[in-house]
């Protein structure tokens, strides 16, 4: 059926928004976050954020405020009537605007361990979405 398509299509494009907007949240749980606010998600990725990168007090503050100011801006694409190519471009946009913010705030130590994860997270998806399509 053709919106059972469309459905998962949707569905693998808010999960790969999503990764994309938070990576450092684990692949398991993006779909689970993906019916979440924007305030939840930024409030996920944070706590993620905090754990992995092991935050003090002051860049814990600072990005808290870029997650929230991305996840509400990525929201304003997820429910646009754009394109899914037009949404990607428009998130991986964000992304990189939001990296060179988050690069400011942390060490260059906890930056490299951000993008290790962000990597780690995208041949994830890459391997869940290639086996998706042999099934």
């Amino acid at each position: 059926m053709k919106s059972s398509n469309t459905t998962k299509g949707m569905v693998g494009g808010l999960i790969l928004l999503f990764m994309l907007s938070g990576p450092l949240a684990m692949a398991q749980n993006a779909s689970a976050m993906q019916d979440k606010t924007p305030q939840e998600r930024a409030a996920y990725q944070t706590e993620m954020m905090k754990s992995k990168l092991g935050l003090d007090t002051a860049q814990l503050k600072q990005v808290k405020a870029i997650n929230l100011k991305y996840a509400l801006k990525n929201e304003q694409v997820i429910k646009s009537g754009d394109s899914k190519f037009s949404k990607f471009r428009q998130i991986s946009s964000s992304q990189k605007e939001k990296q060179a913010e988050l690069k400011k705030i942390l060490t260059a130590q906890q930056f490299k361990q951000y993008q290790a994860f962000q990597d780690e997270m995208k041949a994830e998806l890459k391997e869940r979405r290639e086996t998706g399509k042999s099934e």
